[in-house]
């Protein structure tokens, strides 16, 4: 999202001068035309750095959409909405990036006004659509680990996972059209020239905060909102796991005495229902999620050893469960807030950044698009198991 409406520097300005009249002095929101070592400089950073960078976020993003669909193990509601996030992943990847790149190698837009455009507006919707993809699975797994086994089993349907990845794409639509029909008033084409931009320029503060509020502020509270509870539900079942352990092993130690002493045991109490399992490394990445296997509950009394066993594994768990959630949502915020916090501030004339740090704060979200396959796919055992199918599968061709 280089070129996001909320700055005034990321709007359509394709200029030039023609070759017989003289340059006229850039404003403050044209790009400077580099010199020789700044072009080289910027060319070298383009091969070197964000052409791999393009490379390895289209590929990883493609292995899990591979993996998806040919595991039939994997063909469940919450993984359709991991493999529409590698698909949106993937589109920043050969849609967005390359553009982006070669823009920053030669200090100037070559593409043409038409090229422009289309990658303005697809810049906007992918990563826009990519973040309300987190927000979705943040929802569906929130849904997972609060809701009763059964009744989530009822509704996590396929066709939820693809209302919830439709809204995602029509909001994204929403929030990046409205800059096309100001392009299409202002009249402003692309002319030929030494210098030209692929920005957009325009006063509307009011369309800032709708765009910066709805791709990310609004999303992001969600998410941070829904981890919290995921967490907070997760270690109350792992508290409520430790205290059914420590009730049985109770219970069966006062049925000891009542036998030694000749006295008739106790009746049983009935077993309680049984409870969601909490398996992060199962369930997938910041999740924290419940899993859909139950745990039954023991009819003899837990060994001492096997009890102080099972609380230290619960402890584990649940310091796994908040690692996990921690690196997500690290993740998402130090690749996305430092660029809509720029947008923010440009929007309400409180910075105005280089455009080098302009760059450099799209190119961080960028890697948001590399970051999230790797996430959300590492800690799940079926996951990593059909990435080993398809390597075996590419070594033998």
């Amino acid at each position: 999202m280089a070129r996001y409406p909320g700055d005034t520097t990321m709007v359509l300005l394709l200029q030039n001068t023609s070759s017989s009249n003289a340059t006229a002095p850039p404003t403050s929101t044209q790009r400077q035309t580099p010199q020789l070592t700044d072009d080289t400089a910027a060319a070298a950073v383009a091969v070197a750095f964000l052409s791999p960078l393009a490379l390895a976020t289209a590929v990883v993003n493609g292995a899990v959409m591979a993996a998806i669909c040919s595991t039939k193990k994997l063909h469940l509601p919450a993984n359709y909405l991991i493999c529409s996030l590698a698909f949106t992943d993937f589109l920043v990847a050969a849609l967005v990036m390359p553009p982006a790149a070669l823009y920053v190698a030669a200090g100037a837009w070559r593409l043409g006004g038409v090229a422009c455009d289309a990658w303005l507006s697809v810049d906007m919707t992918c990563c826009t659509c990519s973040i309300l993809h987190l927000c979705a699975i943040a929802l569906d797994r929130y849904w997972a680990v609060t809701k009763a086994t059964a009744e989530y089993a009822r509704r996590k349907s396929a066709r939820r996972a693809a209302l919830m990845i439709a809204a995602a794409w029509l909001i994204s639509v929403f929030i990046s059209l409205p800059p096309l029909f100001w392009r299409r008033r202002t009249g402003v084409t692309a002319v030929t020239g030494e210098e030209r931009q692929c920005t957009i320029e325009h006063d509307h503060v009011g369309y800032t905060m709708y765009s910066t509020l709805g791709a990310f502020y609004v999303p992001m509270a969600v998410i941070l909102v829904l981890y919290r509870r995921i967490y907070r539900a997760a270690r109350t079942l792992y508290q409520k796991r430790g205290s059914s352990s420590r009730n049985l092993r109770s219970l069966g130690s006062r049925s000891s005495v009542g036998r030694c002493q000749g006295q008739p045991p106790p009746p049983a109490p009935p077993p309680p229902p049984p409870a969601p399992v909490v398996c992060v490394s199962d369930a997938g990445p910041a999740t924290a999620v419940v899993d859909t296997r139950l745990s039954s509950t023991p009819d003899r009394e837990p060994p001492e050893g096997r009890s102080q066993q099972a609380g230290a594994g619960a402890l584990r768990r649940e310091r796994k469960a908040a690692g996990i959630l921690g690196l997500i949502l690290g993740a998402f915020v130090l690749c996305w807030l430092p660029f809509f916090l720029k947008e923010l501030l440009v929007g309400l004339r409180l910075a105005q950044p280089s455009p080098r740090v302009s760059d450099l704060l799209a190119w961080l979200g960028y890697a948001n698009s590399l970051v999230n396959p790797l996430l959300y796919t590492s800690f799940n055992d079926d996951f990593k198991l059909a990435f080993r199918k398809l390597l075996r599968r590419k070594e033998h061709a």
